[in-house]
């Protein structure tokens, strides 16, 4: 059977899909959940014009992703946290911290779960952060952890 998708279906496919399923799959959770509905000649060009509105919208994230990187390529944060003897901190600086830092220093909203740190950071210093805001753009900042009193 073939179906459009209205939303997208991991391991199936995208918004606007059209896509060829088991009969049983379809009619027993697909269509009675809301997530397909039957392709018809008229569902077909439907199913067109959700492709190319998700091409846009997808380019358009795209374009605001390359901004942001371009924008923020070789800025760096900074932060201040309790360190003990050694530069060593208590706690550690995490994803959300970042996140945080980024809103309030430089006026980007990131999502932590598109920050990553390549290890643990402990100790008092400069630290490469890699931020992942589309599947296709990355760019690297520098934070700078400096400990409380210095």
């Amino acid at each position: 059977m073939k179906v459009v998708l209205r939303t997208n279906v991991d391991g199936l496919g995208y918004k606007g899909d059209i896509v060829s399923i088991s009969d049983g799959y379809a009619q027993n959770k697909l269509i009675p959940q809301g997530l397909a509905y039957k392709a018809t000649a008229g569902a077909e060009k439907e199913a067109e014009n959700m492709r190319q509105a998700r091409e846009l919208r997808a380019s358009e994230e795209k374009a605001v992703a390359e901004e942001m990187a371009t924008r923020m390529q070789n800025e760096s944060l900074s932060i201040t946290v309790n360190a003990g003897e050694g530069g060593k901190l208590f706690g550690s600086v995490s994803t959300a911290d970042i996140s945080q830092l980024l809103a309030e220093q430089k006026n980007i909203t990131i999502d932590k779960k598109l920050i990553s740190i390549s290890e643990s950071i402990k100790e008092v210093g400069s630290h490469q952060i890699t931020i992942k805001p589309h599947p296709d753009v990355e760019f690297a900042i520098s934070l700078d952890v400096v400990a409380e009193g210095d």
